[in-house]
């Protein structure tokens, strides 16, 4: 899959929750959710025995949506697939639902009620002489988090995004919005409110460039749920698979009936390099812990930026032995984009009041 120019509009501006500081939900979640998702044996996630990927009958374009040129792939999101099996979701939900992770990673906010994040490894900064390094030191949900790291899944991702995928950072798998509705009801067909009072999230755009929503609680008898795409004429349609939330303003819609609704989401930012990285915090800040969002953060724009200098370094080399002349508007270019890349890291780790 071709990468995307480094060149493009400027992105869309995110306006993140109300909420500046990390909070945690002021009511607890049932005890028979909780009860309901332990399971009696854990397992190691394993693409051949727990992936169930059928391809989307229908990807839509950005430019089908008016945002042709935008994004860094022409695809701007896709009808809904399957992905994981049945036993995949049980696995996900008893870590979701574990002592460790709802002690640890509970969060709230102006957006979502109630939302688990962070649940994948833990970092901690070692010095060693003049070594330094991050490793982790424990992982509370194994199973999610190598399912989203495996090499199958995330092919398969990539082929529904149009471009090659990884996920942003360890600290965004997964992010898993709940919502339980205690005395659920049939929905009537003539009940069912309209797009436009239906939202469960207001207007928005993402803080990285690809999200995936993956459905963990069983849809039968659910009404609604989907993403609604609000288009450059004001038109709205609606998604259920991958979209490029960081360049469309969308929303999430509310589900009506069903006992639950558990979503994970899960960030995705391009493999390759070269390509332009217009990740964000604004709208994860105040949801985060942010010794961990702030780590994990610099270290893999570091990665990025070292790896583009020392592509850039070779490209140079492979200049010098064809005998071509110095290209000083190409070097200029190059070095203007790093310098905005490490400004705009400025703009993004910050303290929060």
């Amino acid at each position: 899959m071709a990468p995307a120019a480094l060149l493009s509009p400027e992105p869309p501006v995110v306006i993140g929750p109300a909420t500046k500081k990390a909070t945690r939900p002021s009511s607890a979640l049932p005890q028979s959710l909780i009860d309901g998702a332990r399971i009696a044996k854990k397992d190691t996630f394993n693409a051949a025995k727990h992936l169930n990927f059928q391809a989307p009958k229908r990807i839509y374009t950005m430019e089908e949506i008016g945002l042709e040129g935008q994004g860094i792939s022409p695809h701007a999101g896709s009808e809904p697939f399957s992905l994981f099996n049945e036993e995949a979701i049980k696995q996900m939900r008893a870590e979701i639902f574990s002592d460790e992770v709802l002690a640890d990673c509970q969060y709230s906010s102006t957006f979502n009620k109630h939302m688990v994040r962070g649940m994948g490894p833990a970092y901690v900064l070692l010095i060693l002489g003049m070594l330094v390094a991050f490793t982790n030191f424990t992982s509370r949900a194994p199973f999610t988090y190598a399912a989203w790291n495996d090499p199958e899944v995330l092919r398969r991702i990539s082929e529904v995004a149009g471009i090659d995928l990884i996920p942003s950072i360890d600290f965004e798998i997964a992010n898993i919005n709940i919502s339980v509705n205690g005395n659920p009801q049939p929905v009537p067909e003539q009940q069912v409110p309209s797009n436009e009072e239906l939202p469960a999230v207001a207007w928005h755009y993402d803080s990285f460039p690809f999200v995936c929503v993956t459905m963990l609680s069983d849809c039968t008898g659910m009404v609604g749920g989907e993403t609604a795409l609000r288009t450059p004429s004001g038109d709205i349609m609606k998604v259920r698979g991958p979209a490029m939330g960081r360049y469309i303003e969308h929303q999430a819609l509310k589900a009506l009936g069903g006992r639950e609704r558990i979503s994970m989401v899960t960030c995705f930012r391009p493999k390759d390099p070269m390509v332009r990285d217009e990740t964000v915090l604004v709208g994860v800040r105040g949801i985060s812990d942010l010794s961990e969002l702030y780590t994990q953060y610099t270290e893999y724009r570091l990665e990025l930026l070292e790896e583009r200098l020392r592509l850039k370094r070779k490209e140079e080399r492979r200049r010098v032995v064809a005998k071509r002349p110095f290209d000083i508007a190409d070097i200029r270019q190059f070095l203007k984009e790093q310098k905005a890349f490490l400004e705009s890291m400025l703009e993004e780790i910050i303290e929060v009041d």
